[in-house]
């Protein structure tokens, strides 16, 4: 597998010209976010919604800034608040805020920030009345092959948009290698539309003008620094808006919503040096491993009925189970024997 990394547009021309490339055939409706189920769309029709999404939500991204990263946002409410990534702010306390229309600069405090989610929520310190709060969809109804556009500021190019397709749903990416990332994303949107540095934290857009996903990860090439083409990521808007309400009510999450082991622990490699399942370096007392059993030096070589091989595949598994669901985990201990234990998940924190 490959790993995963993590703008003012010039006008409507290149995007009028890429719409008109894009409907040089009809496409079927229902690309627009839930939209009615005619047969097909006109080129000019279909270029009339290119526009109009982007006049609907550009004037919601911004431009977030602080001293070791820039990135975007999207404003989520008309009190001021802004979710972004929580890569994009980092340790930050305060950012920098560029509006996408008029260039107007504002100063904005750090909320909250999820870590395991990559989510972050900042407030406009004043003047939060110019801000423009962008309409979030039900990621529920997302469908491969609809059409959206990725809006942001990529290397630095304020407020640019690209377009693509939904390619698929449910991923889970994220969470080290092979991402590179210290979330894990489940479920992701997988897009075409191009995602590059500084689209982190902008808007992933239907043709209804409603934000689907927070773009945060484009896929890189095996061995290589470049992205691999046309593979990108985004954190669906179901997600953002359940952990920014927590945010902005409790000023953190309180409840992930993800099952965790209550372990610290690595990949364990076999004499060959491929992946042989998840060494245990820890056990938090109290924990579900605690509860099943496993101790320190163990190695984790499954979860119910699924195999695991790598820390990677681990958390993968445990992206789909909620706390309190009870599992049960095999392991090894000094040999080939595998035992197991059963205990209900713990609820992963929030940072």
């Amino acid at each position: 597998m490959g790993s995963w990394s993590r703008s003012r547009a010039p006008g409507f021309s290149g995007l009028a010209a890429m719409a008109a490339a894009v409907a040089t055939v009809a496409v079927l409706a229902g690309c627009a976010g839930g939209g009615a189920a005619s047969t097909s769309v006109s080129p000019s029709r279909l270029q009339m919604q290119y526009e109009q999404a982007v006049r609907s939500v550009l004037p919601s991204v911004v431009q977030i800034t602080t001293a070791t990263s820039t990135g975007s946002g999207v404003v989520y409410d008309r009190h001021g608040h802004i979710v972004t990534n929580e890569h994009v702010v980092g340790t930050a306390k305060s950012v920098k805020i560029q509006e996408a229309v008029g260039n107007k600069s504002l100063t904005g405090t750090v909320v909250g920030t999820s870590p395991p989610d990559d989510l972050a929520v900042i407030r406009v310190n004043s003047d939060a009345g110019s801000l423009k709060p962008a309409k979030f969809a039900d990621s529920n109804t997302a469908q491969i092959g609809e059409i959206v556009l990725a809006m942001g500021n990529p290397l630095g190019l304020t407020d640019s948009v690209t377009q693509g397709i939904i390619s698929a749903t449910g991923r889970i990416v994220g969470a080290g290698e092979p991402t590179g990332a210290r979330a894990l994303i489940s479920p992701a949107i997988q897009t075409s539309a191009a995602i590059n540095p500084g689209n982190s934290g902008g808007a992933l857009v239907t043709l209804g003008s409603e934000v689907i996903g927070i773009p945060t990860l484009a896929a890189r090439l095996p061995g290589e620094a470049g992205a691999a083409p046309g593979i990108g990521f985004a954190i669906p808007s179901n997600t953002v808006r359940n952990i920014a309400n927590q945010i902005i009510k409790y000023g953190k999450v309180v409840s992930t919503g993800r099952g965790t082991l209550g372990i610290t622990a690595q990949t364990a490699a076999s004499e060959s040096g491929e992946p042989a399942g998840v060494a245990v370096l820890g056990v938090t007392a109290g924990g579900t491993a605690a509860s099943a059993g496993l101790r320190k030096g163990d190695i984790i070589v499954g979860i119910n009925r699924r195999s695991v091989a790598s820390l990677e595949q681990l958390e993968a598994t445990l992206s789909g189970l909620q706390p309190g669901t009870s599992v049960t985990i095999r392991y090894t201990r000094g040999s080939a024997a595998v035992h197991a234990g059963s205990a209900k998940l713990g609820s992963l924190p929030s940072g």
